[in-house]
């Protein structure tokens, strides 16, 4: 039977203040692995926190309700992407190495277990072994899906399950994790590859990167090549495109450098500045649970990230709009249906929440 029921039907109207600000310098810091007590507790019931009336008025009706699909039944949802042809959405459980599919129509059903490595793991290489991100492919009937236990970026064919891997290795060195993607109007993919996948994390001594680096892979005859981004973020982790494909924003899901960065790129595709797009820091300092994660943009080139107490909409020059939290932190989301729902990957379970945004890719 399929599980639904409302987790807020309340608009709280708040002052929260979030840093935003300008950095064209490069900076690095120590890397810091996430306390164990950023998982699985919120300080706040569920509902959207409205942070700028006037602006949230064109993103959300008054009294949109968060809407809990499924109960809790994974370790850590992530990556959810809608399949318009068949309507249904599919998200992934990394550490019980399987994606899922949701319909209204059936409800839930696991669609491929193993998602990432197949077989027992019996070095000891992982500490999540299965797929993360997942995104609309890049051929029809395919998915594109950055692979923790394959440490690949791949295609997924959807109806054979068969998977092509694109992306295994830069410098003769095979990528970590790769956790999280985007596809460019060319065919270019760029994605992230944090330590997140491997067990001990930057300490494995399975982890062949000497960083946890932002790439740019782009299709050729050869199978492809792989250009850096960036290679001094501690926590690389969500990735999204501006609608006009100008912008890049990646977020780091490091508690002492909570940020999502804004990455102007030229005609090569390759950042040609880095700033800060917001910095969300003080807010984890604060005790909101979650860290900035997952991120999507809707036509209006407005960001949805998910980050520490729910889901952040900001403005494209990072103004504050609204807040949309579940109750437990959340990893990621997806615009799917008509474009006019998010879908958002909160902990253990789906939710999901009207707005009268539409998301980028839907307004075709």
């Amino acid at each position: 039977m399929q599980y639904k029921r409302h987790l807020s039907t309340v608009m709280v109207i708040a002052g929260l203040m979030v840093m935003a600000g300008c950095e064209s310098e490069r900076q690095a810091w120590e890397p810091t692995l996430p306390p164990a007590s950023l998982v699985y507790a919120q300080p706040e019931g569920a509902g959207i926190v409205v942070l700028d009336t006037a602006l949230a008025a064109e993103v959300v009706d008054e009294g949109a309700k968060v809407e809990q699909l499924t109960e809790g039944a994974f370790g850590w949802s992530e990556g959810p992407v809608w399949i318009r042809d068949g309507a249904y959405l599919l998200f992934s459980d990394v550490p019980g190495n399987a994606i899922h599919k949701w319909s209204a129509e059936a409800g839930l059903e696991t669609f491929l277990q193993p998602s990432g490595y197949v077989g027992e793991d019996t070095d000891g290489v992982f500490r999540e072994p299965g797929a993360n991100g997942l995104i609309r492919g890049d051929a029809p009937g395919t998915i594109l899906l950055a692979d923790h236990g394959n440490r690949a970026i791949a295609r997924l064919d959807l109806e054979t399950k068969e998977k092509t891997l694109l992306a295994t290795h830069f410098a003769g060195k095979r990528f970590s994790s790769p956790n999280d993607l985007v596809l460019a109007g060319d065919g270019a993919i760029y994605f992230t590859d944090p330590p997140y996948g491997l067990r001990d994390m930057d300490t494995s001594p399975f982890k062949e990167q000497t960083f946890n680096g932002v790439y740019l892979w782009r299709p050729d005859e050869g199978g492809g090549t792989i250009s850096v981004i960036d290679d001094s973020l501690t926590r690389p982790n969500g990735v999204v495109l501006s609608p006009d494909g100008s912008t890049l924003y990646v977020s780091v899901s490091d508690p002492e450098a909570a940020r999502v960065y804004a990455y102007t790129l030229g005609v090569d595709g390759l950042a040609t500045d880095r700033r800060v797009f917001v910095d969300l820091t003080p807010m984890v300092q604060q005790g909101y649970k979650g860290l900035p994660d997952g991120m999507a943009v809707d036509v209006d080139g407005r960001v949805y990230v998910a980050g520490p107490g729910g889901v952040h909409v900001f403005l494209p020059d990072g103004t504050p709009v609204a807040r949309i939290v579940t109750g437990t932190p959340v990893a990621n989301c997806t615009f799917g249906d008509d474009g006019h729902t998010l879908y958002l990957t909160s902990a253990a379970f789906l939710a999901r929440v009207r707005l009268k945004a539409t998301g980028l890719g839907f307004r075709d």
